[in-house]
């Protein structure tokens, strides 16, 4: 991992001050490309209507393959594709923020991809990329996962500045690493997209949620995948925005739909004024 994150900071116009309406969306994605970009732009679209300025899809909402080389197959050069041009031109269209959990881009690797979480603005401007750091591996009785073999790691720490606050970006497995999270410095919101299995999702999903949240005073945005898929996987769901304080505001068990809740940068001041823990910080490591 670097040691310095990349920070974009572009100036932003229009900071809010007051509460902002924020969505989660939670997606049981197929093996057909077209049909889940579908699903996508439908709850997209309903967050959209109930005033949400910013909205993430979950990590893999583009496609659950039946292989894992499927996603190698649906690469995408940088900056083109079908899935980038349908993640900034539904931006654009609704006029909002848009993140799109993990997208499959060419690698160093032909038989690897890296696994980006992209960022639109609302004019449909691509405004960060992350690729995913931290690869899950798990052996468990009948569960059996090597995310290295079909994807090459990232190595840059990521957040940048938006309308709602600096954000900073993780993808599913990276939420066990807290470190990444302290490597972002101060940030106001934590996207976590992710498409936890079912059997570490029950055990511990809630929890390290939970606990970016507190540790860094920040609200954090986790869409996830959620349900039983055409090729067999089961994942966990339980989408979720969790407030600074560690208060879940909205979540969803299981299924499709949306989670929708405010972010409020004043009450999250007041609470990092009342508790200055991440002033309180004497080991720096990074």
């Amino acid at each position: 991992m670097t040691n310095h994150p990349t920070t974009l900071n572009a100036p932003i116009s229009g900071r809010a001050n007051g509460p902002v309406c924020v969505a989660a969306i939670q997606m049981v994605a197929g093996t057909s490309i077209s049909s889940n970009l579908e699903e996508a732009s439908r709850l997209i679209e309903m967050a959209a209507s109930r005033g949400a300025k910013l909205a993430a899809l979950p990590e893999y909402f583009f496609l659950m393959g039946a292989n894992e080389s499927d996603k190698v197959e649906a690469s995408e050069e940088d900056g083109s594709g079908p899935i980038q041009e349908f993640l900034s031109a539904t931006a654009k269209r609704l006029g909002i923020w848009l993140i799109g959990g993990s997208v499959p881009l060419i690698s160093s690797r032909p038989d690897k991809v890296r696994n980006s979480c992209l960022v639109y603005d609302d004019t449909g401007n691509r405004m960060a990329r992350y690729d995913k750091i931290h690869l899950f591996g798990l052996e468990l009785g009948r569960e059996h996962y090597s995310e290295e073999k079909t994807i090459e790691a990232g190595n840059k720490v990521v957040s940048f500045e938006s309308p709602f606050g600096r954000i900073g970006l993780s993808i599913c497995y990276d939420l066990r690493f807290p470190e990444l999270y302290r490597s972002m410095g101060r940030v106001d919101i934590i996207l976590a997209p992710a498409a936890f299995t079912a059997i570490t999702g029950k055990a511990h999903w809630e929890t390290l949620i939970r606990a970016r949240a507190i540790e860094n005073l920040a609200y954090v945005i986790a869409p996830a995948q959620g349900g039983c898929h055409v090729n067999g996987r089961e994942t966990h769901g339980d989408s979720m925005i969790v407030d600074p304080w560690g208060v879940v505001l909205d979540r969803l068990p299981h299924g499709a739909g949306i989670v929708i809740a405010n972010i409020n940068p004043e009450y999250q001041s007041n609470l990092r004024k009342s508790l200055p823990a991440l002033n309180h910080r004497t080991l720096h490591h990074c």
